[in-house]
């Protein structure tokens, strides 16, 4: 199995249709987009029975990222692949950002990937899994008026490189940064 955090649109649903299409159950994360994780699971669900499920969590609430970890450690044993996917994108220029600002991106893009390691390495190494963190371009080469965004990529980068060492061999950790595809509405 394979879990992908914001599997329902854009980047994340195409790296799902990949890995269907290559034989994995997908758990499909969403949040805000749950009606077409929901429709992305059931097209799966209707190729290969039992191939597709849904996880709704908001990754920057605590006990709703423990319960996913729960249910995935339930749903899931098999699971070998943790792509850490979800990302918030806006800007916060430094005169204006705010706290909360601050909170969603760093919760979402660095938080969620870290607790997620933590809370499934286990079963990863049980299966000889693989995290991949998907960072940008711009944890390296920062926009304008992105720099809580670009702190956040940065942060990712450090913390794939860290949990590469700290996991190794069990559980192979990466990084791709595959530039902008389709950017936000």
């Amino acid at each position: 199995s394979a879990l992908v955090t914001g599997g329902a649109k854009r980047v994340g649903e195409a790296i799902c249709r990949a890995l269907h299409a290559g034989g994995y159950r997908v758990l499909v994360h969403c949040q805000q987009s749950c009606a077409e994780a929901d429709a992305l699971a059931a097209e799966f669900n209707a190729q290969r029975c039992d191939s597709a499920l849904v996880l709704r969590a908001d990754l920057a609430d605590t006990s709703a990222l423990d319960a996913m970890i729960d249910e995935v450690r339930a749903q899931a044993t098999d699971l070998s692949l943790l792509v850490n996917n979800a990302s918030a994108f806006f800007a916060t220029p430094l005169a204006t950002t705010t706290a909360a600002q601050w909170d969603q991106l760093v919760d979402t893009n660095l938080r969620a990937p870290y607790f997620l390691a933590q809370g499934l390495h286990a079963l990863l190494a049980d299966n000889h899994g693989v995290i991949v963190n998907l960072a940008d371009i711009y944890a390296e080469r920062p926009i304008a008026n992105h720099p809580v965004y670009g702190m956040t990529k940065a942060g990712l980068v450090a913390l794939t490189r860290s949990l590469a060492r700290d996991l190794a061999p069990a559980v192979r950790v990466n990084a791709v940064a595959p530039g902008a595809i389709l950017w936000p509405e």
